[in-house]
């Protein structure tokens, strides 16, 4: 437990400062400050020693130089139990500090603000105020260490259950706080100047892929969660603030109940695959996969018709739209579907969502902004144990195909092949989509052989399997596929082609009378 004497309050941002100095005046607390910080304590009628003035040195340098000095970091530094460090501490005329309460120069806020000039940024880079909260967290068995303003009540009320004193338990959280907090701060700045300056020369130029050597993410937990994929696993949602493209964690919950671990998962998955169209569309999910999809002239119809490709594992599904949910659409989505756990879209008609609220449980997200572009799109990252694997994300849609088979698809055949290869790169590998027109008719993903997926879409197609268009997220290594496509029905493929055996695959397609396309793409998703 410490008692407070001394405190060196810097701090650009002075949210609920007033309060907090005036408690600590009535506990008799001396107070050292710098520059604004010490005239807003000062404004107040509270007594406020300057910096320079304890120091007996000048601010310099602008400002840049202020209160890095031994008599700052030897008092927040010294070891209370330490004879040594008395003694030095005595024969140097240096006095202990027992609190230091800082915030850092705004550098993320200054950065965000349009052509911000490099020289501003880099003022706006704090070398003291990390210096000191920093030798304060070193110290926290005797020095509490304060970067958050939401934490002075908490502190208040500490000091005066103990009499001025602050625990051994708010003294640890509170140093943990700040390596948060400087850390994050580090990897901002990082960022910045490495999107600006490209980054560190520790990559191998040769085989540099533009990705960071070293991957500091900043995150901030958005929302803690009932539990994760399974009851029996903790579980909370974080949010990369400097990721400004629309999506699932820039959405705004407008009903329902609280959103699950999965339901985000599926959320996310809803509104990347309808990201890939123009024309009106809708995605309808289980377990990250579409059961369908589909764009129409209107929201209604790329609903039904999304729903009709698979109304049997649509229970329970997620449900993502590309427009404005309108009236007509709202009330398709409440007739025709049995249930749906959740709806995704860039906004929704007053009547529309009136419509919608009628389903207590039906969890209502709205992405705003939806449509457009800010800045670089996030990475995408799959966590291994021990490691992360960090690659760009795949954002190919537009494709130019090599027709290898003699028959040709027509031009509404084609139409629907690049549909259902867009698709495809949402559907995991490895992944079979059947297509009519631009809906979905059968989806077979996550096989461990692409023959059962084929047979899987197939069988989820029934009757409308014949007639459709196959789109394949990968090559065919064998005829059998393009064999079970033509039991199925189809009429014409879209695949990446690259095979070792492209020419008997081509010459299967051939034989079954089957038009096939090559994209030179693939669509792995694991």
């Amino acid at each position: 437990m410490v008692e407070i004497k001394r405190a060196l309050i810097s701090v650009s941002d002075k949210k609920n400062l007033d309060n907090f100095v005036k408690g600590l005046h009535d506990f008799g607390v001396e107070i050292l400050s710098t520059g604004g910080t010490a005239k807003k304590i000062a404004d107040l009628g509270i007594p406020v020693k300057q910096v320079s003035d304890y120091t007996g040195f000048p601010e310099m340098m602008d400002g840049r130089v202020k209160t890095l000095h031994p008599k700052i970091h030897g008092g927040l530094l010294g070891l209370r139990n330490s004879a040594a460090h008395m003694d030095q501490l005595k024969k140097h005329d240096i006095g202990l500090i027992d609190m230091v309460v800082v915030n850092l120069y705004p550098f993320k806020e200054v950065t965000k603000k349009a052509n911000i000039k490099l020289e501003e940024a880099i003022e706006n880079i704090d070398i003291g105020g990390p210096s000191m909260l920093r030798s304060g967290a070193k110290n926290f068995r005797s020095v509490a260490v304060i970067c958050n303003p939401d934490k002075y009540a908490e502190v208040l009320k500490e000091m005066k259950k103990n009499k001025g004193r602050i625990g051994d338990v708010t003294l640890e959280k509170l140093a943990v706080e700040v390596f948060e907090h400087t850390a994050q701060y580090d990897a901002t700045i990082e960022a910045f100047l490495g999107k600006k300056f490209g980054r560190s020369a520790v990559a191998d130029k040769k085989a540099d892929t533009g990705l960071p050597p070293a991957l500091n993410l900043e995150l901030k937990k958005v929302q803690d969660l009932r539990y994760g994929e399974n009851p029996h696993q903790k579980a909370a949602f974080y949010k990369d603030e400097a990721i400004k493209e629309p999506g699932v964690s820039t959405a705004k919950q407008l009903h329902g109940k609280e959103l699950s671990f999965n339901n985000i998962l599926d959320l996310n998955a809803a509104i990347e695959i309808v990201k890939d169209f123009e024309e009106p569309a809708v995605s309808v999910i289980k377990h990250t996969n579409p059961c369908g999809a589909a764009v129409a002239d209107t929201l209604k119809k790329a609903f039904v018709d999304a729903l009709d490709a698979d109304r049997l594992s649509a229970f329970g599904s997620i449900v993502g739209l590309n427009k404005k949910v309108d009236p007509e659409a709202a009330k398709a989505i409440i007739d025709e579907a049995d249930f749906v756990e959740c709806i995704i879209a860039p906004s929704y008609d007053e009547k529309a969502l009136e419509t919608l609220k009628t389903k207590k449980n039906l969890r209502i997200l709205e992405v705003p902004n939806f449509g457009t572009k800010k800045g670089k799109p996030d990475l995408d990252m799959k966590k291994v144990v021990g490691g992360m694997l960090v690659q760009d994300r795949d954002l190919k849609s537009d494709v130019d195909v090599k027709v290898v088979t003699k028959k040709k698809p027509t031009k509404a055949e084609l139409e629907s092949l690049l549909f259902g290869w867009k698709i495809a790169k949402h559907v995991k590998s490895n992944g079979i989509v059947l297509t009519k027109g631009t809906k979905t008719v059968g989806t077979g993903a996550g096989q461990m052989s692409r023959v059962d997926s084929v047979i899987i879409a197939a069988r989820k197609a029934g009757k409308l399997a014949s007639g459709s268009c196959l789109a394949s997220d990968a090559f065919f290594p064998k005829e059998d596929a393009v064999q079970m496509a033509k039991k199925a029905g189809v009429v014409a493929i879209i695949q990446p082609g690259g095979s070792i055996r492209d020419a008997e695959v081509i010459k299967a397609a051939d034989k079954a009378g089957i038009a096939m396309v090559f994209t030179g793409a693939r669509h792995f998703k694991h």
